[in-house]
């Protein structure tokens, strides 16, 4: 029973450290470089998939408890750290970015215009918006749009 509870923490631990990093990058060369206002709290919470989470956190687990090759897990844990370290790279932390969060060719409305372009960050109360008509970033109250 201890050895399940041990994999099961572990688990958590090193997946925490993962998308730590996964999620710096993101916000170093993606939400800093569109000067995006969010805290880091807020993009990581917001964007965690949690089932994506629980099979790392399984997985991580049983590669650290169960396997009995110790460099076997250590080569699994350093590639998948390797990995995800590879958002702090700007070009790549920018693309991450932008394939998780940036949703291109967006039309929205609120009561008095209509704004076509791409979506770069949909927060919780707002949305920063590259407007093509503008061609310049924007930031829309999402309570003022229509659904």
């Amino acid at each position: 029973m201890s050895k399940i509870v041990l994999a099961f923490l572990s688990g958590i631990f090193f997946t925490f450290i993962l998308d730590f990093f996964v999620f710096l990058g993101i916000k170093l060369n993606y939400i800093d470089f569109y000067e995006i206002d969010v805290y880091y709290n807020i993009l990581f919470a917001d964007h965690q998939s949690i089932i994506a989470y629980a099979f790392s956190t399984l997985f991580l687990g049983y590669i650290t408890i169960y396997v009995d090759n110790n460099k076997l897990s250590a080569i699994i844990l350093g590639v998948l750290f390797f990995i995800s370290s590879l958002t702090l790279i700007p070009p790549v932390g920018k693309s991450v970015g932008a394939m998780l969060l940036m949703k291109k060719d967006v039309t929205l409305q609120d009561h008095k215009h209509s704004y076509r372009g791409d979506i770069y960050y949909d927060g919780r109360d707002f949305i920063t918006f590259y407007d093509y008509d503008l061609d310049k970033i924007i930031t829309l109250k999402k309570k003022d749009l229509k659904q």
